[in-house]
């Protein structure tokens, strides 16, 4: 007889997980399915079956690397008469983790019992006042919910669901293919393991049906768009008295039109008449906390500075979102936005004119800079011509 080690391809001192991959290995490539009428591969595939029997015992592996064949005496996969015997077994072991239950035995799983509700998703949009806010809000969601006159059974009231004859509570059937035993769901009662005989009317023997709820959901204050809460135990009803699943709210914050999150901070952009940049003053900014400092239209006095350009920010403390996971602030970041004046009159006009006429590269740095880039920029092109 041929040594055990060598039908299965591995060394005496190989550990088991090396054992059980090599016969994952050996027994696709040798299995009767798919090798038809092949007589060859079927005798490979039973020598595969005996060498990894006696392998995988930690008994009967000892007894082998002793004696040898004679220390097992015919204990492998098939007695002294060469029958085939626990196959199904030694395939639930080895290939129970990628094929389920398939095989039966310990990768079987449990049916007709209780079985968790569904989970949902619900899109919330709130707008960026609530999200700063916090806010409560109400929302309509469609579930499943166990049928009351039947209590969930499925059955008229007065009457209860009966064994099913064909899998006799069970659940599942099984079914010879060729070395085979194989497990599925009854095909009669789908796995539940019981027959309605009188459904309920209520719920045509489902046990449950649809309906609306209105919950009051709880925004908190600094939520950002893609936040997801839960809401545990409101999702759909589960089977046979399984728990329900649980509702999952992702939250979108409507773009606002005059500020923009940046993580806790806000930006805002003020327009900032031309003579209050260029000497300096207050303007008005809107802000979203109240405060001693802040009206209650909700606006703040913003300082800009003397020569102020457009894109210059002046940063207000503490004027941001709150934070989710603890006590501070973000910042309100305003962007100032150099406006020049239009449909002036004609002394405006006078006056502009005058003021060019004292203003010099002085009260125009970037200017004279820009001038003098460009002139040489215009000299090196002419002398190249």
């Amino acid at each position: 007889m041929r040594d055990y080690y060598e039908i299965l391809g591995v060394e005496r001192g190989c550990d088991d997980s090396a054992l059980k991959s090599a016969f994952r290995k050996q027994a696709m490539q040798h299995h009767p399915d798919r090798n038809a009428g092949c007589e060859e591969a079927a005798g490979r595939f039973k020598e595969i079956n005996e060498a990894y029997s006696v392998l995988s015992d930690p008994q009967k592996r000892a007894a082998y690397d002793r004696f040898g064949h004679a220390g097992v005496n015919g204990q492998g996969g098939f007695g002294g008469n060469g029958q085939f015997h626990d196959v199904g077994d030694i395939f639930n072991e080895v290939f129970g983790d990628v094929f389920g239950d398939m095989f039966g035995g310990r990768g079987q799983r449990q049916r007709g019992g209780p079985a968790r509700g569904n989970d949902l998703r619900y899109d919330l949009e709130i707008s960026l006042e609530q999200a700063y806010a916090g806010a409560e809000v109400e929302i309509t969601v469609p579930v499943t919910m166990t049928c009351e006159p039947c209590e969930g059974s499925g059955a008229k009231p007065g009457t209860s669901p009966t064994q099913c004859s064909t899998c006799h509570g069970a659940g599942r059937v099984r079914a010879s293919q060729g070395f085979f035993s194989i497990e599925r769901a009854c095909p009669r009662c789908g796995g539940s393991g019981r027959m309605v005989l009188d459904p309920c009317v209520e719920c045509r023997g489902a046990g449950q049906i649809r309906k609306t709820r209105t919950l009051a959901v709880r925004i908190p204050s600094g939520v950002d768009d893609g936040a997801r809460i839960r809401l545990a135990g409101e999702g759909d009803a589960g089977m046979r008295g399984g728990p329900r699943g649980d509702l999952y709210i992702f939250i979108s914050v409507t773009p606002h039109e005059l500020f923009e999150r940046d993580g806790l901070d806000l930006l805002c952009t003020v327009p900032v008449p031309m003579c209050v940049a260029a000497l300096g003053g207050e303007i008005e900014a809107p802000c979203l906390m109240g405060g001693a400092d802040c009206d209650g239209a909700c606006k703040i006095e913003v300082t800009v500075p003397e020569g102020a350009q457009t894109g210059k920010t002046v940063r207000v403390k503490g004027r941001g979102m709150p934070s989710l996971r603890g006590p501070q602030r973000g910042d309100l970041v305003v962007e100032l936005f150099v406006e020049t004046p239009t449909r002036l009159t004609a002394r405006q006009k006078e006056l502009m004119r005058e003021l060019a006429d004292l203003c010099s590269e002085q009260q125009h740095p970037k200017a004279a800079g820009f001038t003098g880039k460009a002139k040489k920029f215009w000299d090196n092109v002419t002398g190249q011509a």
